[in-house]
Order: C-alpha cells, then structure tokens, then sequence
C-alpha cells in the first residue's frame, strides 16, 4: 500500500467531520452507500474496496449507469428517491434538510440525528449540494453521488475526507426560506 493510501485509509479511521457546524461521531457499521439506497441492494454494485483515485472513478461510472441515476454535466449524480412538490431554493435561500453522507467505502462521516434536521444557507455549501438544492423542491429526497472537484477537492475535509473523494449523500429538503438579511 502507499503512502498516501496509508494516510488515506487512516483519515477514515479518525473521529467526526465538521460540515457546516454538525460534528458527530459515527459506528462503523454502516451498509456501504452502494447498497444502502433503495432499490440498489443486490444490484451486483459491489461496494469499493479502497478510496484509491481508481476505485472513486470506478464507483462515479458504475453509479452513472444505475437505473434512475441522472449525471449533470458538471459530473453531479442524482437519484429520486421519493418527489416532492414544494418550493425550489436559489443559491440565497435558506435550506432546512436531513441528510447522511458517507465515502464510496459506505464509511458514514457526517449525519442529522434521527428524528432532527440541520438548516443552511444554500449558497455556501460545497457546489454539489449548491447545485443539487436548486434542481430539488420541497419534500424532494434524493441520493446525491458528488464528485471530488464538486466537494473537497484536493484539500478533503476535517481529517476524515481523505483528498480527492467522491462523496455519497442521502439528502430531503424539509424547508426553503429566504435568508434573513445581515444585521
């Protein structure tokens, strides 16, 4: 193994992610993302077995050729998982939703408790979910696949998103309202 999927694999292994305030740690025994949505379990899309430039490239194409999986032209992949018909929010609205998000190892790194939801500005979040949220209404829930360049990029995030990983979110928008003004 080399280095950098040594420190890759260790970054996994490390406590909570900080996304927009929400720190949380998470168990380990997760159903890998591929599995876990509806639908796709016993789909024959095996679970990745590294986080390795390769496997992230692999998983973005095997996931683009699911069923029901829309790829954008930004490289942005979305499934409906149930359709809602509510407001559709802009880059200034605020968003209230609940979310899980795991690596493509189905490693879960960041979640709403059961039962809560976390509200944030639209427009500053990482670009997947800017330009999801805005091809999403109310009640919409969706299973986002972002890739790298559209989440943390090279940098990763927290010290539990390895550089250079496509992230795996289960998302509903609960709520659109517009941004409050700055005092």
């Amino acid at each position: 193994m080399g280095f950098k999927s040594a420190i890759a694999v260790a970054c996994v292994c490390v406590g909570a992610l900080t996304l927009a305030g929400c720190n949380r740690e998470q168990a380990n025994n997760q159903q890998p993302a591929a599995q876990a949505a509806a639908g796709q379990a016993g789909s024959g899309m095996a679970p990745a077995a590294d986080l390795s430039p390769e496997s992230n490239q692999k998983y973005l194409a095997d996931n683009g050729k699911m069923t029901g999986v829309t790829t954008r032209p930004s490289g942005l992949q979305y499934r409906v998982i149930k359709q809602g018909s509510g407001k559709t929010p802009t880059a200034n609205d605020q968003v209230t939703v609940t979310y899980k998000g795991s690596l493509i190892t189905g490693q879960v790194f960041d979640q709403t408790d059961p039962g809560q939801t976390a509200t944030f500005p639209a427009g500053q979040l990482i670009p997947g979910w800017v330009e999801a949220l805005q091809l999403m209404k109310e009640g919409d829930e969706w299973e986002l696949t972002i890739p790298s360049a559209l989440a943390y990029g090279e940098q990763g995030a927290g010290g539990v998103i390895p550089p250079n990983q496509t992230l795996v979110f289960q998302m509903a928008l609960m709520k659109v309202e517009p941004l409050a003004p700055p005092p």
